[in-house]
Formats: structure tokens, C-alpha cells, sequence
């Protein structure tokens, strides 16, 4: 708001000083063509007789140059030669620079000191002529008048000007006070509902906000998703864990209540502890692979499918089974490196597990909205045996607590289903349309 008010400060202060400079230019040239009027028709009714004495009219152009101190005055000016009119009696006209005919000049304002000493100013507009009947005798006519007449134009103007613009400040400040709290009013209900969120009254921003703190409120929404989702992930891998555990845990209590010999002990507490450390293990794993980061660095696709195919096509070499690429050069997979890794390692394994002889791998980019990130979709096909449609639900069916693989189409399905469902993705198994084998496809939406 300061920065606002000063902006309009300055605004409006050059404005009036622009508009000041053009009232003044424009009263001054209204005056200088108001005196050259009257300088010329001055001289067009006076008249030199021979012995070169001036002769002013009558009637002059201006009334006030027969009233002594009138504002307006006249003078002439020739070798020999001064005249001024009846209104400048008592007062002290600045003096008269000879021109050349047909020489112009206008001045102003001029410090003149009168007779009893007061100071005053003037503007004086003066031509230079020749005067053909007298021998072209030389004349130069000038016409003064007070600047207290412009003066007071150009203060009741600037009265008016600085007045208006001042008030016209204070308005638009009250407006600029009104905009600028009406506009940052989606701001404070953001905060007021992030408030909510840290007391925990709500779960989430409403999706009410206007267009531009849209990709604002996605992605604080999905920062506090991700946070829940990790703290659950947390909880349910410790409630797991402390699960699994019971039961040997239990085994090593029943045996050391039964009073069992030294060997039988020994025996059991190393079978178990090895169970134990199984499950400990595996839970861990589980956990790490689970998760991913909200925000990663894209990655390129096409040399991570690379390496994978590279040491798969040497697994399988015994069957020759070869993979072909589709990938388009500006797919990125915007997440965790070891999250892309296995992804296309348990699809692309379960692939040439499966295959005849081809396997065909094409990545494409899904087009996002402005200020989100591009998807990506995964399309892994092989010529192998297929799955039937009503086996897909229960392959892709993840089990709590068992060894995560998924009988009938190799291992790794469910740790794929996991990676994807933590990218918000969605991964379908239907028929390849031209291998004729099975088709695996992942899709990750864009995101913010």
C-alpha cells in the first residue's frame, strides 16, 4: 500500500506539473498575442508628422491606455524620438531595445520600480517598423502590461489544479485501500483456512479460490495429502510391524514357559530371531519403497529402460527374447529414481518372463494444463500366453502381510501397484492389440 501511494504521488505530482507549465505557456502565448493585436492596430491608427512628432488616436484600441496606471501601457521609440501614453504617468517603463523592422520580440516578466518606489512587473511585446512617409524614419512600438493580471490567472489555476488533485489522491488512495483489500481477500481466506488446517478443523483447503492461487492451493493440498499419507504409511508399517512380531515374540515365550532343554532353546531362539529379522526387513524395505517425494527433479526415461533391458536381454538370452522402444524423447518421469527403476523393472521382468520372442516398451507424454507438470504414460506389451479378463482383479490384489508377488504372471505386480498409487496413478492390464500377449499400462497424471 505505501509502495502504491507513493507511485501515485509522484503520479499525480508530475501530472500537475506538467499541467501547471501548459496553463502558463498557454496564458503567456493568449498575452503575447492579445499585445501583438494591439500593437498593430496602435500602429496602424497613429501617425508621424513631418516634423517626426507621433501622433496616437483618438479612440486608442484599449481605453486603459488613457488611464494613468491602468496595467496597460504603450511606447514609441525612434532617434530622437519618445512618447508613451497617458498610462504610464507615474510609472517607470523598462527600457526599449531598438529592432529592426520587422523585428518582433516578446518579454516577460520584466522588474520595473515606479516613482514612489514599489516594485512591479511587466510583459512587454515590441515590433520594429519603418515609417515610409517620414522618410522611412525608423520606429520601434512596444505595449506593456502588468503580469498581476496573468499572475493572479496562473494562481487561481494552480489553486484549482493542486486543490482538485489532492482530493483526487485522497479518493483514489481510499480506492487503491478498498482494491487492494478486496484482491488479497482470497490471500487471507487462504490463510484463515491454513489456520484451520493446523488446529485441525479441516483436512484440506476448499477448492473455492480464484484461478491464479490455483496452482497455490493444489499444491499446499498436496503437500498436506502427502504429509497424511506418509504419517498413515508410518503408523500402519509400525502397526505391521508390531503385528508380525507378536507371533514370534509368543513362540520364544511359550518355549521358555515349557521348561525346554538348552538345544531345543538355542534352536528356537535362532529360528526366530532369523523370522524376526525377515520381518523387520521386509517391512522396512516395504516402507521405503512406498513413499516418494512430492517435488523431484524430472528424469530422463529412455537410458534408465535402457540399462534394465540391458541386463534382462542377458537373463533371457537362452530364449532370445529382445525388447523394442517406443519412448518419446521428451517423456520425464517427474519422481524418485528408484521409484521409476522399479516400475519398469517388475513390468518389464514379468514382460520377458512371459514372452515368446518380443517385448515392446512405448512411453508417451500426457499434456498438461499451464503451471503443472507433464504425465507420462507407461504401455509395456508382450507375445506371450495373455491374462485371462477375469483373473486381472485378482493379480493385481496386494497382499498385508505376505511375500509381495502375484502368482500366475511373475513377481513385482503389487510393488508396482504400490508406486503407482502413491503417484496418484492408475495401472490397467488388458490384451496387446498387436503382440497379441499381455499389455501392462501405467499412467501419472500431471501434477503441480
Amino acid at each position: 500500500m505505501l509502495a502504491a501511494s507513493l507511485a501515485l504521488v509522484a503520479f499525480l505530482g508530475l501530472t500537475g506539473l506538467a499541467l501547471d507549465r501548459a496553463f502558463v505557456a498557454t496564458a503567456q502565448n493568449a498575452l503575447r498575442e492579445r499585445l501583438a493585436n494591439l500593437a498593430n492596430s496602435y500602429i496602424r491608427d497613429s501617425e508621424l508628422d513631418r516634423t517626426r512628432d507621433f501622433i496616437s488616436p483618438e479612440i486608442p484600441p484599449d481605453s486603459r491606455l488613457l488611464t494613468p496606471r491602468s496595467g496597460l501601457y504603450a511606447t514609441v521609440r525612434g532617434e530622437g524620438l519618445r512618447w508613451e501614453s497617458a498610462s504610464s504617468l507615474g510609472r517607470s517603463l523598462p527600457p526599449v531595445e531598438f529592432l529592426k523592422p520587422g523585428e518582433r520580440r516578446f518579454e516577460g516578466p520584466l522588474r520595473i520600480v515606479d516613482a514612489s518606489g514599489m516594485e512591479n512587473s511587466v510583459y512587454g511585446y515590441s515590433i520594429g517598423v519603418i515609417w515610409v512617409p517620414a522618410d522611412d524614419f525608423p520606429l520601434t512600438f512596444s505595449v506593456f502590461e502588468d503580469a498581476q493580471q496573468i499572475e493572479n490567472q496562473i494562481r487561481i489555476y494552480r489553486a484549482a489544479l493542486w486543490g482538485n488533485l489532492l482530493l483526487a489522491a485522497l479518493l483514489l488512495t481510499m480506492v487503491q485501500l478498498l482494491v487492494l483489500r478486496w484482491s488479497l481477500l482470497p490471500l487471507r481466506n487462504v490463510e484463515r483456512e491454513l489456520g484451520r488446517v493446523r488446529q485441525g478443523e479441516s483436512q484440506r483447503l476448499s477448492g473455492r479460490h480464484p484461478r491464479e492461487l490455483e496452482s497455490i492451493t493444489h499444491a499446499i493440498n498436496a503437500l498436506i495429502e502427502s504429509e497424511r499419507t506418509h504419517l498413515d504409511r508410518s503408523r500402519n508399517t509400525l502397526s505391521d510391524l508390531a503385528h508380525s512380531l507378536k507371533t514370534p515374540l509368543a513362540v520364544l515365550r511359550s518355549r521358555l514357559d515349557a521348561d525346554a532343554s538348552h538345544a531345543e532353546l538355542r534352536s528356537e531362539v535362532a529360528a526366530q530371531v532369523q523370522r524376526m529379522n525377515e520381518i523387520v526387513t521386509y517391512q522396512l524395505t516395504r516402507a521405503a519403497r512406498t513413499g516418494h517425494a512430492l517435488y523431484s527433479a524430472p528424469i530422463e526415461i529412455e537410458p534408465r529402460a535402457e540399462e534394465i533391458v540391458a541386463g534382462l536381454e542377458k537373463v533371457y538370452a537362452g530364449r532370445g527374447v529382445f525388447c523394442e522402444f517406443d519412448i518419446d524423447p521428451a517423456a520425464r518421469f517427474h519422481g524418485e529414481l528408484g521409484d521409476l527403476q522399479e516400475l519398469l523393472g517388475n513390468l518389464l521382468e514379468n514382460a520377458f518372463k512371459w514372452a515368446d520372442k518380443r517385448v515392446l516398451l512405448t512411453v508417451s507424454v500426457e499434456p498438461a494444463p499451464p503451471e503443472r507438470r507433464a504425465g507420462v504414460n507407461f504401455i509395456v506389451d508382450d507375445d506371450g500366453p495373455g491374462i485371462p479378463a477375469e483373473r486381472v482383479d485378482r493379480l493385481l490384489q496386494r497382499g498385508v502381510r505376505g511375500d509381495e508377488r502375484v502368482q500366475g504372471h511373475g513377481v513385482g505386480l503389487a510393488i508396482v501397484q504400490d508406486i503407482v498409487t502413491a503417484y496418484l496413478g492408475e495401472l490397467r492390464v488388458t490384451r496387446a492389440p498387436e503382440l497379441g500377449g499381455a499389455r501392462f499400462s501405467v499412467r501419472i497424471p500431471p501434477a503441480y
